[in-house]
């Protein structure tokens, strides 16, 4: 029987990423095979990420192991102590970052240069090295020494300018989407830099900043105001439940009958709605003002409120089956436990796996949206515990003694 490879197997990455907008990316590169070593710090309990002590806990266990977050977003990594404030923490690092293929980190700007492993530095180490920085600005321009928070750059970038409701206070975009789009840009950019020098023999440093990225996600918004000189605010504008680009009516996410139940219905066209109004079988539906396209547009709001009364004495799963019946678009609301535990297209896709955490046992993770023919991910192992492979790493890969690694415990190098 042919075993199937991993994609990234043989790769090695010096991982300092925290957070998701880094560590979301280096778990991509580990459930498709890389060896990711997870630097942290033992003086403070490995709280270069925040997440290591940031709620929720798993079974209400409080400490830096128990983390569901970090555990979500550092699955399949393995995990070393290292204090870079000594002389031999630095030592240990320049020898792991010699055998490894790439450093990655989203510090803020310059914090690895002033621990004395910026690029010319990794360099020097290794000629060959890819470096992937990700911080909220970049290392250059006018914004590079500021410090960021995931809705900090949704802001500066635009984009929570573009999300809300009519004559409300802009919304944004969830807590922190920025995170996940750079933590999979910053994937991709590890992929590319690691083709170019399979292609080249040359490393490089690839400098990311998640403010330009979120520019890149303005798309309809961006060109509006190229070619219109229109902002996506103005005067009841944006709503977040309607669709601009293109125009349709109705198209939104309506009350259902229950506590806070609703379903999505999107009418793409007049012929949609003919379906949609012969389902709902009642005189204000078979009116000729909502006939066209730009009779539902003038009426929007009222043809909004009367399709809400009419979905909010159903349930949401009548109304999805009544209008998909038809041909009509249209979807349920799912809460987690339905879209997790009672949809049968997740176990069929694997979306959530189970990685065994060696405290917290058994916990159900995020997996990654994506098939391959030939070369599988997979998710087995939960986050590292603090420290929970430092021997394991100095003993195999440098050469080190367990006493030698006991020694150095108890200096406080790791």
């Amino acid at each position: 029987m042919t075993v199937r490879r991993k994609a990234l197997e043989g790769i090695r990455v010096c991982d300092f990423t925290g957070q998701l907008a880094g560590a979301g990316a280096t778990k991509w590169l580990a459930a498709f095979g890389a060896d990711v070593i997870r630097i942290e710090d033992p003086v403070n309990q490995g709280a270069w990420d925040i997440l290591r002590t940031m709620p929720p806990f798993v079974d209400q266990r409080r400490g830096p192991d128990f983390g569901g977050g970090f555990n979500n977003h550092n699955t399949e990594k393995r995990g070393i102590t290292l204090n870079l404030r000594t002389a031999r923490g630095k030592e240990i690092l320049a020898a792991l970052v010699a055998r490894c293929d790439v450093v990655t980190e989203n510090f803020a700007a310059g914090v690895l240069e002033r621990l004395g492993f910026g690029y010319d530095a990794l360099r020097r180490i290794r000629p060959d090295v890819v470096y992937v920085s990700n911080c909220g600005f970049g290392h250059t321009g006018p914004y590079a020494k500021f410090k960021t928070w995931g809705p900090i750059v949704q802001a500066v970038s635009g984009l929570t300018f573009t999300s809300g409701l009519p004559d409300m206070e802009p919304a944004g975009w969830g807590f922190s989407y920025m995170d996940h789009t750079g933590g999979f840009y910053m994937a991709m950019a590890v992929l590319l830099a690691l083709l170019h020098r399979q292609r080249t023999g040359e490393g490089q440093w690839v400098d990311m900043a998640c403010c330009d990225v979120g520019l890149t996600l303005h798309g309809p918004a961006l060109l509006d105001y190229t070619v219109n000189g229109r902002p996506m605010r103005r005067p009841g504008q944006p709503n977040g439940n309607r669709s601009e680009w293109p125009r349709m009516a109705p198209h939104g996410i309506y009350r259902a009958a229950g506590d806070d139940e609703w379903v999505a219905i999107a009418c793409r066209n007049d012929a949609d709605w003919r379906a949609c109004s012969t389902v709902i079988d009642e005189e204000w539906a078979r009116a000729q003002r909502w006939a066209d396209l730009g009779g539902r547009l003038a009426g929007q709001d009222e043809l909004d409120a009367k399709l809400t009364a009419w979905c909010a004495v159903r349930a949401k799963s009548e109304v999805q089956r009544l209008l998909q019946a038809a041909g009509v678009p249209a979807a349920a609301v799912q809460k987690p436990d339905e879209r997790i535990d009672h949809d049968p297209a997740t176990a069929e896709f694997g979306l959530w796996p189970v990685a065994h955490h060696s405290k917290m046992g058994d916990v159900r993770v995020d997996g990654l949206p994506v098939r391959f023919s030939e070369t599988p991910w997979s998710i087995e192992r939960g986050a590292p515990c603090v420290g929970e492979h430092t021997e394991q790493v100095l003993t195999s890969l440098l050469g080190m003694s367990a006493a030698e690694v006991a020694e150095l415990r108890q200096q406080g190098v790791v």
